[in-house]
């Protein structure tokens, strides 16, 4: 699936712009609430002085009581400033961060438009952990916004005391900014590097999960655990290395801080002991040092935050930017139709040339598994057109000339291998909800003992990848969901290998059924399917070399007969 987003390069500079773009208005709500709070913070100390200035000198408990109510003003607005604020900027973040996981994810679930070099694992990490940091810009450039209000009014505040305060924090500001942005560079390089290797590990998890069965057949489980643990520790390894950095830059940050701070309570203490300043500017300048410290640690984090968003950013570029392997296009074929393999070269098809009609029920025996595979796959579009020779064309309109979209509605090509999701027999028989003919497609399936086995029926909880499901149970289970979905064209890759033989008979009668008048082809070796069918293509070194019914070709093919015989 191509969308307007996805269509054009989208570096990761590219992608922050666009997450700032359209969170335009939430930002400069949350910029004006979260620089009130920081106002109303470095007000704070500013009004102690004040007030201790004028109470010296006016010994009134009218102005008393007015300053504290002017600071019970300042707390009121910096409560709320905060509240609102960071509700605001929270709240746009969930949304992007959302945004983005859903684009990944889609990009990540198209193998057919993109062509990304990365394992299901990363496309995972990249569209949770990546989506969400590189979204935290949102909160970062507001954040970053308020924070430098607080050290700009905290300057011309203690500048109006003395001038030399005002240009020591300046000063001092851009000096810390300056050191830790060069420090804030290791940061991202090397979270870019913690992250591409955490991918990594998570996606050698999700390729021994699947493996998982195979491996414990072969007794080759502790060889891919220990395979699994050096992808791990070399994850964990750069993971410290990033503490560390982080935790050099942290300390840097804090210390240059706080040297900031000790040298404005000792210039203040100093002006104020030659009587430059009065009391209650001291007072002030000592409440500026202790209270800037919060905006100038939060000032100096935001360049890291930046640098981790852009890493995040760029790793989402990955998938987002990768070009696509073929150009859809804009037709749709008519509904019905036929199905034609013209000349098709690929992988171990030589000149593959058949032709099914309309409504018909064809089954094809494959000598050469392989020969299978390949055939699924050209048919399944997941191999471009322009990557094999010859032209696949359904409803008389060339697959090259139809866009994707098109293609998943009206031909539906179902794996041997079929995934099981987590959830119920319900929802992995019509994920959409939106199907006619589930009963139909379950009795059709000879799933119906499996339903009838639990109280909860199609409710039945399934666990992830089929875990509490026989193999048979999951493979009908598959050969269900694919009947419910009812295209037009309906390809069945051995859909009952892990099926007994009477519930193969059983199956073979039901879908030659439940499929009357709908175009289904049966790439099998099953002689209940080969018999079910109107005619039987045999596909033998890449090419068709024969073409009759199943009982014709018995009698007529000695190879057919030792091929398909059980």
């Amino acid at each position: 699936m191509t969308t307007p987003d996805t269509q054009r390069p989208r570096p990761g500079s590219d992608i922050l712009r666009t997450a700032l773009r359209r969170n335009i208005g939430a930002m400069a709500w949350g910029t004006v609430l979260m620089g009130l709070y920081q106002a109303g913070e470095t007000a704070f100390p500013i009004a102690l002085g004040l007030i201790v200035e004028h109470t010296m000198r006016d010994r009134s408990l009218g102005a008393l009581g007015l300053s504290i109510a002017a600071l019970a003003v300042i707390i009121t607005t910096v409560s709320l400033s905060w509240r609102f604020g960071m509700r605001i900027l929270q709240k746009a973040n969930t949304t992007e961060a959302h945004r983005w996981r859903v684009k990944v994810a889609a990009c990540g679930l198209q193998p057919v438009a993109r062509d990304v070099d990365l394992k299901s694992g990363e496309v995972l990490t990249i569209a949770t952990e990546d989506a969400d940091q590189t979204a935290d810009i949102i909160e970062v450039v507001p954040l970053l916004i308020s924070s430098l209000v607080a050290v700009l009014v905290a300057a011309v505040a203690l500048g109006l005391a003395d001038i030399r305060l005002g240009l020591l924090v300046i000063v001092g500001t851009v000096a810390i900014l300056s050191i830790l942005s060069v420090m804030s560079r290791r940061i991202g390089s090397s979270t870019q590097e913690q992250q591409a290797r955490v991918a990594r590990a998570g996606a050698k998890v999700a390729d021994l999960i699947i493996g998982l069965r195979p491996l414990h057949g072969f007794g080759g489980n502790h060889a891919a655990f220990r395979s699994y643990r050096k992808v791990s520790t070399e994850a964990k390894h750069q993971a410290i290395t990033v503490a560390k950095v982080n935790g050099v830059y942290a300390g840097t940050a804090l210390a240059l801080n706080a040297i900031l701070a000790a040298a404005v309570t000792l210039t203040a203490g100093w002006l104020a002991f030659n009587g430059r300043i009065t009391i209650g500017d001291l007072v002030m300048a000592v409440g500026l040092a202790q209270f800037i410290m919060e905006p100038l640690k939060l000032f100096s984090e935001m360049p890291k935050y930046v640098m981790i968003a852009r890493a995040s950013a760029e790793r989402m570029a990955l998938v987002l930017t990768a070009p696509p392997v073929t150009a859809p296009g804009p037709e749709r074929p008519a509904a019905g139709g036929d199905l034609e393999i013209d000349c098709v070269r690929y992988g171990s098809l030589r000149e593959l040339k058949f032709h099914v009609s309309a409504g018909e029920f064809v089954a094809i025996a494959v000598y050469q598994p392989r020969a299978a595979a390949d055939l699924a796959s050209v048919l399944a579009v997941n191999v471009p057109p322009d990557a094999y020779d010859g032209v696949v064309r359904v409803s008389g309109q060339e697959l090259a000339d139809l866009s994707i979209e098109a293609v998943r509605e009206h031909i539906l090509v179902n794996p041997y291998d079929g995934e099981i999701f987590a959830g119920s027999l319900r929802t992995n028989i019509d994920p959409s909800g939106t199907s006619r003919t589930v009963p139909e497609a379950v009795e059709a399936s000879m799933l119906t003992d499996v339903v009838a086995l639990h109280r909860e029926g199609l409710d039945y909880a399934v666990r992830d990848r089929g875990a509490n499901l026989s193999g048979g149970q999951r493979q009908r289970l598959s050969l269900a969901r694919a009947l419910a979905a009812d295209t037009d064209v309906l390809v069945l890759h051995d859909p009952t290998t892990a099926v007994d033989a009477v519930t193969e008979q059983l199956i073979a009668r039901n879908v030659a059924k439940l499929r009357r008048g709908r175009t289904t082809v049966v790439i099998t070796s099953s002689p209940a399917l080969l018999d079910a069918a109107d005619r039987v293509l045999v596909l033998d070194d890449g090419v068709i070399t024969a073409e009759d019914t199943h009982r014709n070709l018995l009698a007529t093919d000695e190879n057919y007969c030792l091929a398909v015989a059980r």
